[in-house]
């Protein structure tokens, strides 16, 4: 029998943790996280990191694995994930990869694109223009050129935004096309594993919900204070993220604290609906309810 990678995928407070657990005790197996910012050290209340009581004695690997002074790119997820999970497919017929960043996920399972370098000339004169004319023109452009990427990309994000634009301006080509989207495993990447994908869900208003309840949580537990310890590494990328962001902003006097909770509250609901834009638009996942272990088992007996 093939190796099996048992993808869970889905959006931010679904559930994806839970069931993750309960379905590696049910196939004696660990978890691999496929979180950009779950795996920095420094990162805990803003991401939602799951805590020792959560993970229930499951192995979970790229969690608090690397230092935020030493940037992980996709790329280098790729390699050091497929590293992992070869030592875990000596041991276990079955590993699960989960977590809400679709580019991790697509990195492990089909490989990067050869997304090409732009001039430095260019993204310098892309940073200029982010300094003197701000965010939204860029973002306007690259909505005009490039609407597949703009539709689930985080636009917030400035570098996302000069990145996919650079790469479109200097190439010619859309960002979006640079994407895989192959679904089998005879292409450029060839994987020593068969991958199952399933994704999760709820119904809008209980998502919602649950966002807005974890971000009070998070509130309680000292996400502010969390947030001012972080001040020294505030321009780095993995603090370009919603549950930074917007305390960084309360904490330099731009609003108060009943906005900076509005705003970390509807953004986190923003980024949860371009999350499932982004799987749904992926064609390879089986949806299931947050909490439906016993379909997500069954699926993967049939499978």
């Amino acid at each position: 029998m093939p190796k099996t990678l048992v993808v869970v995928a889905g959006p931010t407070a679904v559930g994806k943790t839970g069931l993750c657990v309960r379905l590696a005790q049910a196939l004696d197996t660990e978890v691999v996280s496929a979180d950009s910012r779950q795996l920095y050290r420094e990162l805990n209340i803003g991401t939602a990191k799951p805590t020792p009581e959560e993970m229930q004695g499951v192995r979970h690997h790229f969690i608090d694995s690397h230092p935020i002074t030493e940037p992980v790119s996709a790329g280098q997820y790729e390699r050091e994930a497929l590293e992992v999970l070869n030592g875990l497919f000596h041991r276990k017929d079955r590993v699960i990869l989960s977590g809400g960043t679709g580019l991790y996920i697509n990195a492990v399972c089909f490989g990067l694109d050869d997304v090409p370098q732009a001039p430095p000339e260019l993204r310098a004169a892309l940073m200029q223009r982010l300094e003197t004319e701000g965010l939204g023109p860029l973002q306007e452009e690259l909505k005009r050129l490039d609407p597949v990427y703009a539709e689930t990309a985080d636009l917030q994000n400035s570098q996302r935004v000069v990145r996919a634009l650079e790469v479109t301006l200097s190439s010619g080509r859309p960002f979006s096309s640079f994407r895989k989207r192959e679904a089998d495993w005879s292409g450029t990447a060839p994987r020593p594993f068969q991958a199952v994908f399933v994704a999760l869900d709820r119904p809008r208003e209980d998502l919602y919900d649950r966002i807005d309840r974890r971000m009070d949580a998070m509130l309680e537990r000292g996400l502010v204070d969390e947030v001012r310890s972080l001040r020294p590494f505030r321009r780095l990328n993995a603090l370009q993220t919603v549950g930074y962001r917007e305390v960084f902003g309360f904490l330099d006097g731009d609003y108060g604290y009943e906005e900076m909770v509005f705003l970390l509250k509807r953004n986190s609901r923003r980024y949860a609906k371009r999350q499932l834009t982004w799987f749904r638009n992926q064609g390879d996942y089986r949806w299931f309810g947050g909490d439906d272990l016993e379909g997500v088992l069954t699926y993967l007996k049939d499978q």
